[in-house]
């Protein structure tokens, strides 16, 4: 299996990102649940006054991790640096994704399903791969 479709198993396995964030307070990190696109962009929906949206404006250099776990499992996750940017508009077709995602009813195309909130993209120029199962321990790089 090539390893950008073992990276997409694992976006489609997972739930939650941690995102890492930096800004004149320093690091911060936040858990965002995420969906993605097939070049491996990853989107989320965030208040654009939390911290980790107005860090993105000052320093849009991200990192984040996507880990699947659980008792007994090999470990199976990525961890990925990038650039990231706040995106205008209702993005319907995020937001059926993101719905899809959290088992409910996909809303009407009318519905102001951000409710202030606005969508943020990350572009990942690096992602690294564990996977245990196959790999053991040893990381797999993928460049963008």
């Amino acid at each position: 299996m090539k390893l950008k479709e073992l990276i997409k198993e694992v976006l489609e396995k997972g739930y939650l990102m941690s995102l890492a964030t930096s800004d004149g307070g320093g690091v911060w990190v936040a858990d965002v649940i995420y969906v993605y696109d097939d070049e491996l962009n990853i989107y989320w929906m965030s208040d654009p006054g939390v911290r980790h949206s107005q860090a993105i404006l000052k320093n849009n250099q991200l990192a984040g991790t996507i880990t699947i776990s659980g008792q007994g499992e090999d470990n199976l996750g990525i961890q990925f640096a990038g650039t990231a940017e706040k995106i205008e508009g209702p993005r319907y077709d995020l937001v059926k994704k993101h719905f899809a995602k959290r088992n409910k009813p996909e809303p009407a195309e009318a519905d102001d399903v951000l409710q202030g909130d606005s969508w943020y993209i990350f572009k990942p120029t690096k992602i690294e791969l564990t996977h245990e199962k196959l790999f053991g321990f040893d990381k797999q790089k993928l460049e963008l």
